[in-house]
């Protein structure tokens, strides 16, 4: 009998120091997005038409991240909609 293998976590490396404030603001937000619009492919949102504000606020909560703003939920639609394609 085959069992399943859980790939091993990826190991973090540390940001780059010296950069700008928005850099890092803006890779968190992408990271943010991204969990994000995993979380709502894996519930059965492809069309980001249907990833409303306030689905994308519920699978936040659900999930564990903090409420996203309205920038980073344009940006989850984003990367759904780039999913698709």
């Amino acid at each position: 009998m085959a069992t399943a293998r859980t790939p091993m976590p990826v190991k973090k490396k540390a940001l780059p120091a010296g950069l700008p404030r928005e850099w890092y603001e803006s890779h968190n937000r992408r990271l943010k997005a991204m969990r994000l619009a995993i979380s709502l492919l894996d519930s059965g949102t492809y069309d980001a038409r249907r990833a409303t504000n306030r689905k994308i606020r519920t699978m936040a909560v659900r999930t564990g991240i903090h409420r996203p703003s309205n920038t980073t939920c344009k940006l989850v639609r984003a990367f759904i909609v780039s999913n698709a394609g």
